[in-house]
């Protein structure tokens, strides 16, 4: 075995503790202190914070299936092993209940707890670093003095060792997290205000952009680049491009949009896994104006680079041929046995009841990821007010891989769709990932009215 002169080894001995002392000593820098007095009594104030906290969409990763509001606990797959959501109600023992203000503050702007310990990217503080402080006073009021408190401790990440040090994560955010205000890109009110939800408070980026190789957003803002919210793959969903392609938005209005974030469906299409939670918990509470903003911004995007802005006419043959009961293809009769009930000979669907395939660019999307998980894992609609009754599709897991790639196909390609065919390899894929995903979030529906958390506590 070959030795290495001890030179070598002093070397990187002495490396490795500069490199961690200057890790134990960056977060420093991104902190500072604030000079507002926080009324966490002040009714008002925990009014503002409970809206500014659902535009945030805080309980989606702070929250598990059937557990309390924002106790923590939620499961989220990496590469390398899970990581779980810290408690974040005012318990003194294992919530934030000994947070000063600063101590929120940094912590959910600047991604620095307590302690200088650097938090880990599946906080969206790149995002939440735009918020005003005079937001994270109106949260940390709400959160102090309206959420119940909850003694949960938390859960140790399951990263392997090394890979789970805190220190290195500092030098993470000085590369992809650094300081930075919002900056408006037009002085329309409608649209600025549109655009800081967008890419503060909404972290819509978070799911829409896609990732570097060290896992940071390719771009934060769309001044940054055109890739912003040009879609991405996240939790085995496809996150589409919501910007102005014809895979993307092109075919939205701004009213479908809005119908689509207060109610979660339109008359075409319905939300589904991550989004279905961005809807149940964050944007049906949002208000008319706000929702309109963000409408009314995300259809001034320009196109996605090297995306195709349009696609090019397609008649339908699909619809006749189902019609008169002539199955020309395996798909064909897979879709017969187990969608046309639900989804129509013309695959339009049911308004608002179940939605189109047909011209729906969730469907059509070039990554299958999503048509892939649904069609195994199934969904549900988000639960709002807005419609009488939140639907479901069952999971077609009892299909072989080879006859779900064949239905996939099918309606990915049929009636007036066009997009890229899969093989069963992916299915296996997808179906392996499923055997391991934890089921999350689109199944929590916690009440986090003020007067119910009051309650609680009490």
């Amino acid at each position: 075995m070959k030795k290495w002169p001890l030179t070598i080894i002093m070397a990187a001995v002495i490396g490795l503790a500069i490199a961690f002392i200057i890790g134990i000593l960056l977060p420093n820098l991104r902190t500072s202190s604030s000079d507002i007095e926080v009324n966490i009594t002040d009714p008002e104030l925990i009014k503002k914070g409970e809206y500014v906290t659902r535009t945030a969409d805080c309980v989606a990763c702070h929250s598990t299936l059937d557990g309390e509001a924002y106790a923590g606990g939620l499961p989220m797959l990496t590469p390398l092993g899970a990581i779980y959501s810290t408690n974040i109600t005012p318990d003194k023992e294992t919530g934030i209940g000994n947070y000063s203000f600063d101590d929120f503050k940094n912590a959910v702007k600047h991604g620095v707890a307590p302690g200088n310990k650097a938090l880990y990217p599946a906080m969206p503080y790149p995002s939440y670093q735009i918020m005003p402080d005079e937001d994270m006073a109106a949260m940390y009021a709400y959160f102090m003095s309206a959420v119940k408190p909850v003694n949960q401790a938390n859960l140790k990440s399951e990263l392997p060792p090394v890979t789970n040090w805190r220190w290195p994560l500092a030098y993470w955010q000085a590369l992809f997290a650094p300081k930075r205000e919002f900056v408006p890109e037009t002085n329309d009110a409608v649209l600025a205000r549109g655009q800081y939800l967008i890419e503060g408070p909404g972290h819509c980026g978070s799911c829409h952009t896609e990732r570097g190789i060290g896992y940071q957003e390719i771009a934060l803002s769309n001044a940054d680049s055109d890739e912003y919210l040009s879609g991405a793959v996240i939790d085995g969903w496809r996150a589409k491009s919501i910007r102005g392609e014809h895979r993307g938005l092109a075919t939205w209005s701004v009213d479908e949009l809005n119908d689509f974030f207060k109610t979660g469906r339109t008359d075409t299409t319905a939300a589904f896994g991550a989004m279905a939670e961005v809807v149940e918990h964050s944007t049906q509470y949002m208000t008319e104006d706000d929702i309109n903003a963000m409408s009314s911004y995300l259809k001034t995007l320009s196109p996605a680079p090297g995306k195709e802005v349009t696609l090019p006419e397609k008649a339908d043959v699909t619809t006749q041929k189902l019609l008169d009961g002539d199955y020309d293809s395996r798909g064909a009769i897979l879709y017969a046995e187990y969608c046309q009930i639900c989804h129509r000979a013309d695959g339009k669907g049911v308004p608002r009841i179940f939605p189109a395939l047909d011209a729906n660019s969730a469907v059509f999307s070039k990554n299958a990821d999503s048509v892939l998980q649904i069609t195994l894992g199934g969904g549900r609609m988000p639960e709002t007010p807005h419609d009488r009754m939140a639907f479901t599709m069952p999971e077609f897991t009892n299909l072989s891989d080879a006859d779900v790639a064949e239905v996939v196909n099918y309606v990915r390609n049929s009636w007036t769709n066009q997009a890229p065919e899969i093989d069963v390899n992916d299915v296996v894929e997808m179906r392996a990932f499923l055997a391991k995903k934890p089921k999350t979030g689109t199944d929590i529906a916690p009440d986090l009215s003020i007067d119910a958390a009051t309650q609680g506590a009490k």
